[in-house]
């Protein structure tokens, strides 16, 4: 018995994938496959006849080792001319991620070493690959996921993951917004489908993607519930759309949920955090509930028992939003309920803390701190 990648077969044991794309052979063309090459962010120089393309001066992010913040490197390097279905952007505003920093750590495997990290930016085409069509400089793109590398400048993308923007929404509002956004449209639209009359638990319930699952789910007509940290985050989680903020850190979550669900338990925990919270998590559900985990920024969790997910006839899922995302239509739909959803007012897009490129690591530092809340944001340095 076979099952596609997004089957009803939900349990999955993939405790190493993260929700958020991981290194993968890119789309580049209608239906046409290529591997990506060690360098994420494609610095190599495309030969034409038998002369060398001329390289376009730039700075980029740099990990030559696995670590902390630090390990964070402000470099020059070179940039080559697209090829056949690829275009070059000069990037204006860079989304940071928690999936940033497994890769920096190792959590997740690069490529290869040295490597950029970042999967997600917004840019305006420099240059366009021969031969491609749908795309002329100047254009103003978003893209998530592959190819990793948006800590810089300029890159070079395949013309296929980049998807036009609405005047409507502003630079740093797409680069904070893409990425997060298509994971909580996953997440509420297809992982499990939330509905007027559902009660959700969220925990982060005011990071970046957090946020985005309150204000989402509310709209939907679901009774949100959230966990965070301190009271300035659940006064903000409040604001989102999050009925009942618990802050975890004085406040039982298995009971709170009890008492406000008068001991029912919740639909759907979506869960972020990992190994800290993913037994209160199976907890908190009701019969035939589901556990979707989508990250691990505690770490990784235990082995969950099958015996677990009997008591309840618990559901568990470890999805990747490329599989959900994996034609062009795909992404154009997820994208395009996004941006739409940020002009409506349906989302709010909460870009609290702004960096320059050059200063990636501070930012590093502050998000695993949890010295931050809602979206962060890279500027890049001017290009000399």
């Amino acid at each position: 018995m076979t099952h596609s990648p997004c089957s009803s077969i939900v349990f999955a044991r993939f405790f190493g994938q993260p929700l958020l794309p991981i290194p993968t052979p890119s789309r580049l063309g209608t239906g046409e496959r290529k591997t990506q090459t060690p360098s994420t962010l494609r610095l190599r120089c495309h030969r034409r006849d038998a002369a060398s393309v001329a390289m376009v001066k730039s700075k980029a992010i740099r990990v030559h080792e696995l670590g902390g913040p630090e390990v964070l490197r402000w470099e020059e390097v070179e940039v080559g001319e697209p090829g056949e279905g690829e275009i070059r952007i000069r990037t204006t505003a860079v989304g940071v991620n928690f999936i940033d920093i497994y890769f920096r750590k190792g959590v997740y495997a690069a490529p290869t070493l040295p490597f950029t990290p970042g999967m997600e930016a917004v840019g305006v085409v420099t240059a366009v690959g021969p031969g491609l069509t749908g795309r002329k400089v100047g254009d103003v793109v978003a893209y998530a996921g592959n190819p990793m590398g948006s800590y810089a400048q300029e890159q070079i993308l395949p013309a296929a993951v980049a998807v036009p923007i609405p005047p409507s929404v502003d630079h740093k509002q797409a680069a904070s917004v893409m990425l997060k956004g298509m994971t909580a449209h996953v997440l509420l639209r297809r992982v499990f489908k939330v509905e007027n009359g559902h009660t959700v638990l969220v925990h982060a319930a005011a990071g970046g993607v957090g946020s985005l699952l309150c204000q989402w789910a509310n709209a939907l007509g679901a009774t949100v519930i959230g966990t965070v940290s301190n009271q300035d985050k659940a006064a903000q989680a409040a604001q989102d759309g999050c009925h009942h903020p618990i802050i975890y850190t004085s406040e039982d979550v298995v009971a709170r949920v009890k008492e406000i669900t008068s001991g029912k338990g919740v639909n759907v925990v979506y869960d972020s955090v990992g190994k800290d919270t993913y037994k209160a998590s199976l907890e908190c559900l009701a019969p035939c509930g589901f556990l979707v985990s989508f990250g691990q920024s505690s770490g990784k969790p235990d082995p969950i028992p099958m015996s677990d997910l009997a008591s309840k006839s618990l559901f568990l899922t470890r999805p990747s939003l490329m599989h959900y995302t994996a034609t062009r239509d795909e992404l154009l739909e997820s994208a395009g309920e996004v941006f739409a959803n940020v002009a409506n007012g349906v989302l709010r897009v909460r870009v609290n803390h702004t960096y320059p490129l050059s200063e990636a690591a501070q930012a590093h530092a502050d998000l695993e701190g949890r010295k931050t809340s809602g979206s962060i944001v890279l500027i890049p340095d001017t290009v000399s």
